[in-house]
């Protein structure tokens, strides 16, 4: 994208952004900064003092997930490049957050952790053996992800003003996956992007508090239910839990209709 065409889009998305923001009841006024005011933040860690914790030359195993010597170096690589993609969307990232004045929860958490992403790679191939690593990583969206957090009231006005910052710079649209009309189960919407120049995929998860905190809540049940050695009676269980902690998250209004953006609505005129 050029320098010339960026501007303009820019200019488009802040003139919209004024026209959603002042069109509602208003944004709530978050402080200029975006640090980190939660104290959780959900990542996947390693168990500790199991058999078969290797991580090294010969490959990957935790917990009767796997993968060989040469699955492992490429889901390094994977990572390396996704270390390397992460700033200039980084900076994408906080501007939409601004312009949403949005809170920019777990920014500190944005890298999936080495360990993190080669369980998910594992599972993935133990659930479909008839694929190999590389399609693995090609699914992946969550590499690099963010977290941003608005009250009820805010809510779907930031998601749009957000989501249509994010659109208009060149980043695609990869997943729109809008959960708040569900009867059971998470509730909030996760959107996958692919950052223009890197194509590198990455996460951006719209939330509540209420629904953030529901995530954090029922992070450790989602693990053990993902677990090969968990069994169907247990799985049951933890499902029957992680609906009972989201039921009890308020729907904001209108969230379930929010869809993805049009990149072509605020494309500047030829």
């Amino acid at each position: 994208m050029t320098t010339q065409h960026r501007l303009g889009r820019t200019a488009a998305v802040l003139a919209a952004a004024v026209a959603l923001s002042t069109a509602t009841t208003g944004l709530t006024a978050y402080a200029a900064e975006h640090s980190d005011k939660t104290g959780k933040h959900a990542t996947a860690t390693a168990a500790h003092g199991g058999p078969a914790q290797r991580d090294d030359e010969d490959g990957w195993e935790r917990d009767g997930l796997r993968l060989d010597a040469a699955e492992n170096r490429k889901v390094d690589a994977y990572l390396a490049r996704a270390r390397a993609a992460e700033p200039s969307i980084s900076s994408d990232v906080r501007t939409a957050a601004d312009l949403s004045r949005a809170e920019l929860v777990g920014f500190d958490h944005r890298l999936k952790s080495p360990d993190s992403l080669k369980r998910k790679v594992a599972t993935d191939l133990k659930e479909h053996p008839e694929q190999n690593v590389d399609d693995a990583l090609t699914r992946l969206s969550d590499a690099v992800r963010y977290t941003f957090q608005w009250s009820d009231a805010d809510y779907v006005t930031g998601v749009t003003i957000a989501s249509e910052v994010l659109s208009a710079w060149g980043n695609d649209s990869t997943k729109w996956s809008n959960t708040w009309g569900r009867a059971k189960g998470y509730k909030g919407l996760n959107s996958g992007w692919r950052a223009p120049g890197s194509q590198q995929r990455f996460e951006v998860q719209f939330h509540t508090p209420a629904s953030k905190y529901a995530q954090e809540e029922t992070h450790k049940l989602y693990e053990e239910l993902r677990l090969p050695s968990t069994s169907p009676e247990r799985k049951k269980e933890l499902q029957e839990q992680q609906d009972a902690i989201f039921a009890a998250v308020p729907v904001p209004d209108g969230a379930p209709a929010l869809t993805a953006p049009d990149r072509t609505a605020l494309a500047p005129a030829a």
